[in-house]
């Protein structure tokens, strides 16, 4: 046991001169003296009334959690290493078990701070919108929507982001029509972003009594929640269909009480958006409204568009040849990303949220652009 403990304190020297190069990677000295600058503004006596004092706290609230994230990191190194050497000099291996979990905390978190520093997007810091889409194939499909769904969804919970449902569409037997959440919190959009596309399932299907095989198709769309953008997006009253319905699905207390969900349609586009998850119909037009605005933003951004009117419809098959990721369960089991060629083969584990291996395998293709076209 005691050669576990020697084991852990190589692995601590090794991980010393990374943690210390993150330092300037993450440009903690320049973000303290950014934290100093942006608190001496809200000192000033009409702080609050003006306009970007939210994004002002916003801002010292983002550094301050980067700085600290990073001063723990490397009080946890020195702690780990020195409850090593107790356990060492003692000859105790009841420390055994605490050190190798605290080893394997420091390096997964600076693995996950260093990622941090390839987010470089204007948007990677946002939150992001997420809106599932079933291929053709009715059932099926519409079952392997609702599968990525509860993936994401518990991705974004086991990592402490906040996750809101803004709108569901029943199936028409199992699964989901279409979806949209919104996964809140810092760097929630750099990290999704490697997930937009088509989704490959193969399996032997649930709703098939002869037991074939069956190979499913759905796409998700993630795009950054935009701040402050209205002087940037003009819809005109007349390029918008706006329909009230019956909520459904899983939105909570307020479901299939009135018709306060909303479904927008952008005519020029033909992007449909909807909400129904807030308490009035008010509110669900706003959110659906906002979620129709982010779509077209990063339309236009994407385009490099210079107005609005120059965005066409977008039309993604949701097929074969197109999907970014396949997720096998019979003959054998294995997710494999066809841009990295990243794989695992606990596709339970995959299913349950664990994808930050693909995630990860994407960003460091994409800052070496090594990332192959589908």
């Amino acid at each position: 046991m005691i050669i576990q403990l020697d084991e852990a304190k190589r692995t601590l020297n090794s991980a010393r001169e990374p943690i210390a190069d993150l330092r300037n990677a993450l440009r903690v000295d320049d973000l303290e003296i950014q934290i100093q600058e942006l608190e001496a503004k809200t000192l000033i006596p009409d702080f609050w009334s003006q306009p970007d004092s939210g994004k002002i706290l916003q801002s010292i609230k983002d550094k301050k959690a980067t700085v600290e994230e990073y001063h723990e990191l490397c009080r946890k190194l020195e702690d780990t290493y020195l409850l090593c050497d107790m356990g060492i000099e003692e000859n105790d291996e009841s420390v055994v078990e605490e050190v190798l979990a605290d080893v394997k905390d420091v390096l997964e978190t600076a693995e996950r701070m260093r990622l941090e520093t390839l987010l470089s997007g204007e948007y990677d810091r946002n939150n992001a919108i997420l809106s599932f889409h079933p291929g053709a194939g009715g059932t099926e499909a519409q079952d392997w929507a609702q599968m990525l769904y509860r993936m994401y969804t518990r991705w974004g919970e086991s990592h402490g982001y906040n996750v809101k449902l803004l709108d569901w569409l029943d199936g028409d037997e199992a699964g989901l029509k279409s979806a949209t959440v919104m996964i809140e919190g810092l760097n929630a959009y750099g990290f999704l972003k490697s997930e937009n596309g088509v989704h490959r399932l193969v399996r032997v299907s649930p709703f098939d009594a002869s037991g074939r095989r069956h190979t499913s198709f759905a796409s998700v769309e993630v795009m950054p929640e935009f701040d402050d953008m209205n002087n940037d997006i003009e819809i005109r009253d007349e390029d918008i269909e706006v329909t009230a319905h019956r909520s459904s699905g899983a939105g909570g207390q307020h479901i299939n009480k009135t018709d306060s969900a909303i479904r927008i349609l952008h005519k020029p586009t033909g992007i449909v958006v909807g909400c129904q998850t807030q308490r009035s119909q008010l509110q669900n037009k706003d959110y659906a409204m906002k979620m129709l605005k982010s779509k077209l933003m990063e339309i236009k951004q994407r385009e490099n568009l210079q107005k609005i009117d120059d965005i066409k419809g977008v039309k993604t098959d949701i097929e074969w040849g197109a999907q970014i990721r396949s997720y096998v369960f019979m003959p054998y089991t294995l997710a494999k990303d066809a841009r990295t060629g990243y794989e695992d083969s606990d596709i339970g584990s995959v299913m349950d949220g664990n994808i930050d291996g693909f995630i990860n395998a994407y960003l460091k293709a994409a800052s070496k652009g090594e990332l192959q076209k589908v």
